[in-house]
């Protein structure tokens, strides 16, 4: 036989005795008794105490607190957004403000003449080019040798 031809009849083999196997590997094994789980969970139940300075009460307060923030995650105030210098804050105007009185002047019907156009459009391309040439794509100092996420 080739090597081929033992092939398939190896997977025809392990094909025809799938389901056998596993009936007979399942119903010679007995389920073990520690896999049982109980209909329903045993609670214990605390009776309060007549002193209400028991330092049972506490505890008990702070079992429920847990159990009520359990599966709850709230998370930390986020960081403060980084300072902007004022080349930067012109190149955000730039980018937003040359669009923003392109629309606005449309939609009133204004005379635009050619040089505030330019000016709007060049605005545009302006300050998109000064944000991205400002970008930093420096690693921080603290990253190693490894170029992984960053958290």
């Amino acid at each position: 036989m080739t090597p081929q031809r033992d092939e398939d009849e190896i997977w025809r083999q392990i094909v025809a005795s799938f389901n056998d196997t596993a009936e007979r590997d399942s119903a010679d094994q007995p389920w073990p008794d520690s896999e049982n789980v109980p209909a329903e969970p045993t609670r214990r139940v605390v009776k309060p105490s007549e002193d209400p300075e028991t330092p049972e009460e506490p505890e008990d307060e702070r079992a429920r607190g847990d159990e009520e923030d359990e599966g709850h995650f709230e998370p930390p105030p986020p960081p403060p957004l980084p300072k902007l210098d004022l080349p930067t804050k012109l190149a955000w105007v730039a980018l937003f403000g040359g669009p923003a009185y392109l629309l606005v002047a449309a939609m009133a019907s204004w005379h635009m003449e050619g040089w505030a156009l330019f000016t709007a459009v060049a605005a545009f391309i302006g300050g998109f080019v000064a944000l991205v040439v400002r970008m930093g794509d420096d690693r921080p100092n603290d990253s190693g040798w490894d170029d992984g996420a960053v958290l």
